[in-house]
């Protein structure tokens, strides 16, 4: 496993830095200059200029590239916002844990709903719960995050005024509630779609029959037989939709005027604060890596025949090894 874990990590190096000089590429040749949107239109060319040389706009594009990658792999400095002269991996940490508190309370939201209501839909296929469980994941889907947003602030802070229509103060949590479950409706008909799928291929299975042939209960072969069986492409699922939560924070938090990570990245596109998109994107796209390692070690827990897969690929190379060995002493 620790050999699967290190496996993991070398191949991340690789997708962040596809990310990083893709995100670079793309911002280096975005319309628009950074110095005009800092100085304003009353500003002389010389201005222009000085700022331009200071901000190192000037340099060619390999010139920049290289300087951006070198510091953010070998330092992990983003650099500095041209806007606020802030660091930007300081601003970065600062905001991240909002975003991922968002993220982490939707994912929670997102499979203690969308997994019963799968399961639902699947012991009641064709019936009224099943119809009713997929017509909301239709919904659901088909809903943007911000609509759905606005429409809860229009209910919850508006008309009933039992909730803040946004911003946010340190400890109170209140003021969390409306974007969770923003975030979540989507990833909730996403996780039922995908557990319904499950279930059906899953209590079709001969093992299901023998189970309740056993005479067990109906309940017990649902969750300790059908359920652990159907979770790997149900987790698969979750971890996607985790990593899009933390991606899609941006829409979120604008909405809600939330000051995390996606909103200090909409404020630096607005600003053509290119420091703090770059920065912002290539720290999402780690954390991405990191989620979708940690399902995939999650596999192991609830699939006991992927732990048995590993250990018997490792077994395998040792016993190689081994032979090698051997027939090297020999010769």
């Amino acid at each position: 496993m620790a050999r699967y874990i290190l496996k993991r990590l070398l191949l991340m190096i690789p997708v962040i830095l596809g990310v990083c000089i893709l995100v670079f590429t793309i911002m280096y040749f975005a319309p628009g200059d950074p110095a005009q949107v800092i100085l304003g239109g009353n500003a002389t060319k010389e201005q222009y200029a000085e700022l331009r040389e200071k901000l190192g706009l000037n340099r060619s594009y390999f010139e920049r590239l290289f300087e951006y990658m070198r510091n953010v792999f070998l330092r992990f400095d983003f650099g500095t916002s041209y806007v606020s002269g802030a660091s930007v991996s300081k601003e970065i940490l600062s905001r991240f844990p909002r975003s991922l508190l968002i993220a982490f309370v939707s994912m929670i939201i997102t499979l203690a709903a969308g997994i019963p209501l799968g399961i639902t839909a699947a012991t009641h296929r064709n019936k009224a719960g099943d119809y009713a469980t997929m017509l909301f994941s239709l919904v659901g889907v088909s809903m943007p995050g911000f609509w759905v947003g606005q429409m809860l602030q229009v209910l919850f802070a508006i008309y009933l005024a039992i909730l803040p229509f946004g911003g946010y103060t340190a400890g109170h949590p209140e003021f969390y509630v409306l974007p969770c479950v923003a975030a979540s409706i989507g990833g909730i008909a996403s996780i039922a779609r995908q557990t319904r799928s499950s279930m059906l291929e899953v209590i079709r299975a001969d093992y299901i029959t023998t189970a309740r042939a056993k005479g067990q209960t109906e309940h017990a072969v649902l969750y300790k037989h059908a359920l652990k069986n159907a979770l790997i492409p149900v987790i698969t699922s979750a971890g996607m939709s985790f990593g899009i939560t933390m991606g899609g924070a941006l829409v979120i938090e604008t909405v809600f005027a939330l000051p995390g990570l996606g909103m200090y990245i909409v404020s630096g596109i607005n600003g053509r604060d290119y420091p703090v998109v770059q920065g912002g994107i290539i720290f999402i796209s780690i954390a991405f890596s990191i989620v979708m390692l940690l399902v995939d070690l999650v596999y192991a827990f609830v699939d006991p025949r992927i732990k048995t897969q590993y250990q018997g690929e490792h077994k395998k190379r040792s016993k190689a090894g081994k032979k090698q060995a051997a027939a090297g002493g020999v010769s």
